[in-house]
């Protein structure tokens, strides 16, 4: 992948991950507290989806497509929308500072009213944020996926997602140079463009005939003859 995107991939799965383990922390926080009677829907829910948010990012931190991870960003959005309107669902008409001095039953006797709305709350604001990030993220995919094709990769989808380009720039290849000079990794293929017969510098082989290339010396361009079989 070029470098650009590289950090960028990299900057979006650490900020995932932030946001995805502080709820993972709160939810657990909920579960010593609530289960296996109190809230039990809403906190298993708020602990399966950033377990797999994180255990998803761990495997396609190694191995990805776009493709693979398109599934992936529409499958963890959608369900941190879920999450996001399920918090929204119990706590957002509640105002935290109103609850000074009341209690919140809990699995062995009560907790501050207040502290479990301010928690409740990060949980909101965090699952919409997360669900957002990644509809970003999404679309900033989708449109990489098509300026790669422009370039005449259609079998993006499908290749390592390392080879997806930033924006202008080439797939498949690594934007190394800080003036943002394409260099090539080994092996890496460049597509070139072949001239038009009849075109300037093209070169139209003659029947019965071979093209020999002889590279030129001390820099000058190449020899190019025909000779007869």
């Amino acid at each position: 992948m070029t470098v650009r995107f590289g950090n960028y991939r990299v900057l979006f799965y650490v900020a995932t991950f932030l946001l995805a383990g502080t709820v993972l922390g709160l939810s657990a926080h909920f579960a010593a507290l609530f289960l296996p009677n109190l809230h039990r829907d809403f906190t298993i829910f708020s602990l399966i989806i950033p377990s797999l948010s994180i255990f998803v990012f761990l495997i396609t931190l190694q191995w990805a497509t776009p493709r693979s991870e398109a599934i992936a960003l529409f499958i963890l959005g959608t369900l941190w929308l879920a999450m996001g309107a399920w918090s929204t669902d119990i706590i957002g008409h509640i105002q935290c500072d109103g609850l000074a001095g009341q209690r919140t039953a809990t699995r062995d006797g009560d907790m501050s009213g207040q502290e479990f709305c301010y928690e409740m709350k990060v949980i909101q604001a965090f699952s919409w944020m997360l669900f957002v990030l990644f509809a970003i993220a999404l679309y900033m995919l989708m449109s990489l996926v098509t300026e790669a094709q422009r370039f005449g990769r259609y079998d993006i989808w499908y290749s390592p997602i390392r080879e997806l380009p930033w924006f202008g720039e080439a797939p498949g290849f690594y934007n190394m140079h800080p003036g943002g000079m394409v260099q090539y990794p080994p092996g890496a293929f460049a597509y070139p463009t072949m001239p038009m017969p009849g075109a300037p510098g093209s070169i139209v082989q003659s029947p019965g005939h071979q093209i020999i290339i002889q590279p030129g010396v001390n820099g000058q361009p190449p020899t190019i003859t025909q000779q007869n079989l």
